[in-house]
C-alpha cells in the first residue's frame, strides 16, 4: 500500500510545483495590483487540488499506456515493412486523435458562435453546430495528412527545416487571400491540435519509428511530427475560410 501511495504523492507534489507560479501569478495580480478580495476561495483552492491530482493521474497515464503504445505500434509497423498500413495507420492516428481533442472542441464551437454573431454564417443552432463540426474534421483531415508526411519523411531522411519552412511560405501567401475573419482561427488552430491526446501518441509514433530503422537517429528523425502537426491546420482552416467565402 505505501509504495503506491508514495509515487502518486511525489507526481501530486510535482504537479503542485509546477502550478505554483500559476497560481503565485494570479494571486499578485487579483490581490496586490487589481486590490480585490477572492471570492469562493474555498472552492477555487479545492478546485486546484483536485487539478494538481487529475493532472498527476494523466502524467502517470501516459507514462503507462500512450507512450509505450505508440512505440510498440511503431516498431511493429517498422519491422511488418508494409509502407501502405503504416500510411493508412499514420492518418488514423492524426486523425483519431485531433477529433476527440477537447481544446480543438472548444476553439470549434467559439468560433462557430464569432462566426453567428458577426453574420458570417445563420444564427442557429444547426448552423453553428455544422459549422463546428465542418471546422473540426477539416482541422482532423489536415493532422492526419500532417503526420503522413511527417512518418514519410522519417522513412526517407528529409531534412525537417525545408519542409517546415515551405509549410509557412504557404501558410503566408493564403493569409494574403483568405477572409480576415478566418484567418485568426486558422492560427489557433495550429495550436490547440498538439494537445493531451494527440501530443502523446505522435511523439511515441516518431521515436518508435526512427528507433526501429537502421540509420535513424531517434533524437534527430524522430522528433518534428508535432511540429507538421501543428502546421498543417493553419493551411487547411485558410483554405475552408477560402472556399467557405467564395
Amino acid at each position: 500500500m505505501q509504495g503506491g501511495v508514495l509515487p502518486l504523492l511525489r507526481l501530486v507534489g510535482g504537479s503542485a510545483k509546477d502550478l505554483a507560479p500559476i497560481v503565485v501569478i494570479i494571486g499578485f495580480f487579483q490581490v496586490v495590483v487589481l486590490k480585490q478580495e477572492i471570492l469562493n476561495f474555498f472552492d477555487i483552492a479545492f478546485g486546484m487540488v483536485l487539478v494538481m491530482i487529475g493532472l498527476a493521474i494523466f502524467i502517470q497515464g501516459l507514462e503507462m499506456a500512450l507512450f509505450p503504445i505508440g512505440e510498440s505500434l511503431a516498431h511493429a509497423f517498422a519491422r511488418k515493412g508494409n509502407l501502405m498500413w503504416l500510411m493508412i495507420f499514420s492518418f488514423g492516428l492524426g486523425f483519431g486523435t485531433t477529433v476527440a481533442e477537447p481544446a480543438l472542441i472548444a476553439i470549434a464551437g467559439e468560433a462557430a458562435s464569432t462566426m453567428a454573431r458577426a453574420g458570417a454564417i445563420a444564427n442557429n443552432e444547426a448552423a453553428q453546430s455544422d459549422y463546428a463540426t465542418a471546422m473540426r474534421y477539416t482541422v482532423a483531415v489536415a493532422v492526419g495528412f500532417a503526420i503522413v508526411i511527417g512518418v514519410f519523411r522519417i522513412l526517407k531522411g528529409w531534412p525537417i527545416h525545408w519542409l517546415i519552412i515551405g509549410g509557412y511560405f504557404l501558410i503566408v501567401l493564403l493569409t494574403t487571400i483568405a477572409p480576415p475573419e478566418i484567418i485568426g482561427i486558422a492560427y489557433d488552430s495550429g495550436g490547440v491540435t498538439t494537445s493531451t491526446i494527440t501530443v502523446p501518441l505522435v511523439t511515441a509514433l516518431g521515436i518508435g519509428l526512427a528507433s526501429s530503422i537502421r540509420g535513424r537517429n531517434p533524437m534527430i528523425d524522430g522528433f518534428g511530427l508535432i511540429a507538421f502537426a501543428s502546421l498543417s491546420p493553419i493551411i487547411f482552416v485558410l483554405i475552408f475560410g477560402i472556399v467557405g467565402w467564395s
